[in-house]
């Protein structure tokens, strides 16, 4: 909404205008239409003003002011100190226009207003002293260009600029550039070590008399099963199946009773290790991911019985976050993974009959801090699980020494512990050409392979230079040699 502010004269001046406009009028139409010429090239845009923010000037004017117009008084105010001086005071970012009339004299002028800088200016010297910040006003914009040392000096600066454009993020130009390296090797060494102990005792026995009139049988623990019993004649027969963990049977006989009786009797103990060592590079701030396992279809029932497929990861998994700071420090947000199949775990799919495994997870997430090569480890991800389990006849199973016939048992013992170490690395890519493992492998010919027992065969010598001897050296005979056994 413009502001129109208009000067009143004397009485006598007004009369002296009344008169002029009479005789205008009388005299025809050459009057007027010199005065809307003089009117239409007055219009043009004759200056631009430029303000500060809480900044202000004084315009002065060749003719005498009768009424003056500012388009957005939100922007500048104005205020008439007298006929031909005028004080403008900047009040926000942006632009407006101001018109002055005078008698039959029109200008007008275009007054920006831009962000006042200097005092953020004084403000990024005091927090950011070592930073290289320069800094601009763009009409209702500021503009940060230089280079910082790194993404919190960039972040600091930001965030200092937003109070002066009116916390509107869309108005900082953010030009500034982090200096020093961005990339971010990453070494993650991942050790597993489980331990399972495992003690079982179980006896299933039979006895029968010779002549087939009497016997007796055991299942217990189901380490047999009776899989065909039959009595004919006056004479009973039968016929065991024996467990895979059936691993002893003895057999004697008392009288006209023959005994046989069989033991699962375990001992065992288990040792596992994995160890992986995944290392990743990413630019600061991106994230990166690594997997060493692999994926197992999963049957997901659909309508109208269909049946798809999804895939589901296992493995050693890393995901990382990297930031690097200033003062060779990276700020790292990781998040290791370690999984597998759990069979014991799984499902039944009634649709298709089809197994699904389950997942035995372990996984964590963590933020630190630290310099370039340091090493932090993740540990204590200790499982620690015991099982007892017991199946007895009542009674008989109670009796001492002799109640071991009418009793099973088995102890299970299971222990992992997981470790992971994580060290940071700022790098650099290489200018030289890199060279592979292989390079130098040669395949063994059917002579060295065969006779001679040679895993890598002989190097050629290098092509001889025109002119002069061969310069090129083989390499010894020992050199990547192994015998096959």
């Amino acid at each position: 909404m413009a502001v129109t502010t208009r000067i009143r004269g004397s009485g006598a001046l007004w009369g002296l205008l009344a008169i002029l406009l009479a005789a205008a009028v009388l005299a025809g139409g050459a009057a007027p239409a010199a005065a809307s010429q003089l009117r239409i090239k007055d219009q043009e845009l004759t200056q631009t003003l430029k303000l500060k923010t809480g900044q202000s000037k004084v315009l002065r004017t060749p003719f005498a002011i009768t009424r003056v117009s500012v388009a957005d008084p939100e922007v500048a105010d104005i205020i008439l100190t007298s006929p031909r001086e005028i004080y403008i005071n900047g009040l926000s970012p942006g632009v407006t226009n101001l018109s002055l009339w005078g008698g039959n004299r029109f200008t007008s002028a275009r007054v920006t207003v831009e962000v006042d800088v200097s005092l953020l200016k004084e403000k990024l010297a005091q927090v950011l002293p070592k930073e290289k910040i320069a800094v601009q006003a763009a009409d209702e914009s500021v503009v940060l260009s230089g280079e910082v040392s790194g993404p919190l000096a960039q972040q600091t600066a930001v965030n200092l600029a937003l109070p002066f454009v009116g916390n509107k993020k869309d108005r900082v130009i953010n030009l500034l550039h982090v200096g020093g390296v961005q990339q971010v090797l990453v070494e993650v060494r991942v050790a597993e070590i489980s331990r399972q102990v495992g003690r079982r005792l179980g006896i299933n026995f039979n006895i029968i008399d010779r002549s087939g009139n009497a016997f007796g049988i055991s299942t217990i623990g189901n380490l047999t099963t009776v899989r065909d019993l039959k009595r004919a004649f006056g004479v009973t027969s039968f016929t065991q199946n024996i467990g895979q963990t059936i691993n002893a049977i003895a057999g004697w006989k008392t009288g006209s009773y023959l005994w046989t009786v069989f033991f699962d009797m375990l001992k065992e103990h288990r040792l596992g290790r994995l160890l992986a060592e995944p290392n990743l590079v990413t630019t600061s701030g991106q994230e990166a991911s690594f997997l060493a396992g692999g994926e197992f279809p999963v049957p997901v029932p659909q309508q109208f019985q269909t049946i798809t497929i999804e895939w589901k990861k296992f493995g050693v998994g890393l995901v990382f976050t990297p930031t690097v700071l200033e003062d060779n420090r990276i700020a790292l947000k990781v998040a290791p993974e370690v999984s597998e199949l759990d069979f014991s775990a799984g499902v039944a799919l009634t649709a298709g009959g089809f197994a699904v495994p389950g997942i035995r997870v372990r996984r964590l997430s963590s933020h630190v801090e630290v310099q370039d090569g340091q090493t932090f480890a993740i540990a204590g991800l200790i499982s620690d699980s015991h099982r007892t389990a017991a199946s007895r006849y009542p009674f008989l199973g109670e009796i001492p020494i002799l109640g071991l016939l009418f009793r099973s048992q088995e102890y299970q013992k299971n222990e992992t512990e997981l470790v992971f170490l994580v060290t940071p690395h700022l790098v650099k890519p290489i200018t030289t050409q890199a060279k592979l493992p292989t390079e130098k492998f040669v395949e063994p010919g059917d002579l060295e392979f065969y006779l001679l027992g040679w895993q890598q065969g002989q190097p050629k010598p290098a092509p001889a230079a025109s002119g002069g001897p061969a310069t090129g050296q083989s390499l010894p005979p020992e050199f990547g040699r192994q015998k096959v056994e």
